[in-house]
């Protein structure tokens, strides 16, 4: 990272003035991860892909973080995170400007964090790390992300409160103005999640509840999805005309995800387990009657072969019901050898089996077919593998 002094009166004007100001730094920062990816089954025709594929392990970026001490332990902070595509130079995040994170707050060690703009959720925050997915990135995501662990959305309009820590305690709310004139609640959204940590022991859990901003005249499956919760890229619709593993759920009236996970660390084995809860809520436009769940369970086993070298192993299993009987078992490795603190080659894989029935956008009903993590590649089998071998840079 570089920092950059801000400090803008010389010490002379100081020493006229007696008066003490506070110093100030901006940081910029940022991320680039590349590879080769190969996906057998990547088209519903069940055709195979070999690309060049950026931000397997976390998604390329660049950004601007600073802080002003503003004295008696209280600082003002803001954040501002662009994400974009590394192959083509294209911003991501719905091709806004700073789609990963923006925002402006104050912080302070005694009473906490309080920001607002574009923000991660507190299951994010909190939950996410205690995953598979905080090591390996996507390829060790849910199928669809559709609980939101791979952070495939980010929270607009939002005001977040983070605590301090209190003897491994900390707690973390969000809520989000949904802006709809005379609808103070359509569109919003609202989250909370706590985590306690204690030596090698860590354990979180939350709860997230996103409302749909389109009216009920206007909620079909081509209107989809608006509100804070937004863009919402947890909808697997990259063939929309296909049934994605959570395509036909994008005219939700509402969407619920409760998480909760936890994690055990002993010498150089990390091991975590996570369960989600994802409801897709209809109303009288949303193209399906019945409440989509989707019940998540995850697990995680670690091993630091080398203070270099870490290889992992992970599964999840997530089954659908109430709307739809889809079934997918997903099993991922990934291996990762740092060549310094900054740059770091890897190789991750992940075979999908998929059962049971999927709803596809236009209303019916069809035999589950694999797509692995969040990549939304949708096969025309019930079977996927994908193999990604990369680097990755940190500035």
């Amino acid at each position: 990272m570089k920092r950059i002094a801000l400090s803008t009166l010389s010490l002379a004007l100081l020493g006229a003035t007696g008066v003490a100001h506070a110093q100030s730094s901006v940081t910029l920062y940022g991320l680039v991860d590349e590879s080769i990816q190969y996906v057998n089954n990547a088209t519903p025709h069940g055709g195979s892909l070999v690309q060049m594929f950026g931000g397997n392990l976390q998604g390329n970026r660049f950004g601007l973080k600073g802080t002003e001490d503003l004295g008696g332990g209280l600082k003002a902070i803001f954040q501002l995170e662009n994400g974009f595509d590394i192959n083509t130079g294209k911003l991501q995040q719905g091709g806004s400007m700073f789609g990963r994170q923006a925002y402006v707050g104050m912080t302070g060690d005694a009473w906490g964090t309080l920001t607002a703009g574009r923000q991660y959720d507190p299951l994010v925050d909190m939950i996410q790390p205690l995953t598979g997915d905080n090591y390996f990135g996507s390829t060790f995501a849910t199928p669809g992300d559709v609980d939101n662990n791979d952070n495939s959305f980010r929270v607009i309009n939002s005001i977040k409160y983070v605590s301090p820590v209190w003897s491994g305690f900390q707690f973390e709310g969000l809520y989000a103005l949904g802006g709809v004139a005379g609808a103070a609640g359509s569109g919003q959204t609202w989250a909370g999640a706590a985590t306690y940590a204690t030596g090698p022991f860590s354990v979180a859990a939350g709860y997230l509840h996103a409302s749909n901003a389109n009216s009920v005249a206007t909620r079909t499956t081509a209107g989809g999805w608006a509100g804070t919760a937004a863009p919402f890229g947890t909808f697997d619709t990259n063939f929309p005309t296909f049934a994605g593993i959570n395509s036909a759920y994008v005219a939700s009236k509402s969407i619920g995800i409760a998480s909760v996970a936890a994690q055990y660390v002993t010498g150089p084995f990390t091991g975590n387990l996570s369960y989600s809860n994802a409801q897709y809520r209809p109303d009288a436009n949303s193209g399906f009657a019945t409440t989509q769940k989707y019940n998540v369970g995850r697990a995680y086993l670690g091993y630091q072969v080398t203070p270099a070298a870490l290889v992992g192993i992970g599964y999840a299993y997530t089954h659908g019901s109430g709307d739809a009987t889809a079934t997918y078992n997903q099993v991922s490795l990934g291996a990762d050898y740092s060549l310094s603190k900054r740059t770091d080659f890897y190789a991750v894989s992940a075979w999908q089996h998929a059962s049971g029935s999927q709803r596809t956008p236009g209303g019916g009903l069809v035999p589950s077919t694999a797509s692995i993590g969040s990549y939304g590649n949708q096969s025309g089998t019930n079977n996927q593998v994908m193999v990604s071998v990369g680097i990755r840079h940190k500035f």
